[in-house]
């Protein structure tokens, strides 16, 4: 009997020497998946590696080298996750660069192509208002030219007619006329939107082509659908006739019979419809063919169906 107990110990004994002791509680471990931000990943790992490992009393156990080859396979898998994400990170990177780039370039275009149709726009403008306006100046012109002035003679008479030997500026001998006459003419503006501005070439009183008397009429403003009466002196002193006074007969100085004269002279007028661009000009020229009778001196002399006016 104790030969069995002191078997039984030794038994016991050898058994707890061959037999491992009873390991601590084991420690729980937490895997944490990575966050999107590699940084956060690093601290992940960095937070892994600083969780205290088992004593290298421990290592011959299986539950003891579990958590530590788990623990390396996560940060390995960590790092190998995020080593696979870089490059789609740069991929993606690239990609929305070359979209920002893209939109950059269809941003241009669009303004490019605003620039040209304002251009054209501009352009447009400026020739839809030269024919509009080109087209209401015609207008205008158009309707200005119908609306001439009116110009009517009157009447002339004869002050003085005196015809004198004399002898011109070389010293050569002939009939010499000195004389003064009034004439009176009506100047009339038809035009219903418009005044005028109104000249006159000098009036020239001639005989036999040789002119013995001259006059003007001085310039002046016409308003429109409005109407003057104009009276222009003409005179003419010591004119030489040469051969043209063989057959004016004179007595006293005064001549004997009638002498036949032409009256000429040109009237301008100018219209400013839309300032210098619309102007229309209206020339007449007036002839009138008068005869100065002796016996009529001073009284007027109708002009009336003696004049043409073109």
């Amino acid at each position: 009997m104790p030969g069995d107990l002191a078997k039984t110990d030794s038994e016991a004994s050898s058994l707890s020497q061959s037999s491992p002791p009873r390991s601590p509680r084991r420690q729980m471990y937490y895997v944490q998946s990575p966050s999107r931000d590699s940084h956060d990943g690093e601290k992940t790992t960095n937070s892994f590696n600083s969780t205290p490992v088992l004593s290298p009393t421990h290592s011959h156990s299986n539950s003891s080298l579990g958590p530590l080859s788990s623990r390396e396979s996560s940060s390995t898998c960590l790092s190998k996750h995020h080593g696979s994400r870089k490059p789609r990170t740069n991929k993606q990177s690239w990609k929305e660069f070359d979209a920002i780039e893209e939109e950059a370039l269809l941003d241009g275009e669009a303004a490019h192509h605003a620039l040209h149709r304002r251009r054209c726009y501009f352009l447009s403008f400026l020739v839809g208002f030269f024919v509009l306006f080109t087209t209401f100046s015609l207008i205008l012109w158009g309707a200005s030219r119908p609306q001439k002035p009116k110009i009517t003679m009157k009447s002339i008479s004869f002050n003085e007619f005196v015809v004198q030997a004399g002898a011109d500026f070389s010293g050569v001998s002939t009939e010499m006329v000195s004389m003064n006459c009034t004439v009176k003419l009506t100047y009339r503006n038809t035009a219903t939107f418009f005044g005028v501005h109104v000249t006159s070439t000098p009036l020239h009183l001639s005989y036999s082509q040789l002119t013995v008397a001259t006059g003007s009429i001085h310039k002046f403003y016409q308003s429109r659908k409005s109407q003057r009466a104009l009276i222009v002196m003409m005179e003419g002193s010591h004119i030489p006739l040469y051969g043209g006074g063989a057959s004016l007969a004179s007595l006293n100085g005064a001549p004997t019979q009638p002498v036949p004269l032409t009256l000429d002279f040109m009237v301008r007028s100018r219209a400013y419809v839309l300032g210098k661009l619309v102007k229309p000009k209206f020339y007449k020229r007036i002839q009138c063919w008068v005869t100065m009778d002796p016996k009529k001196m001073s009284k007027a002399i109708s002009l009336k169906n003696k004049c043409s006016y073109s």
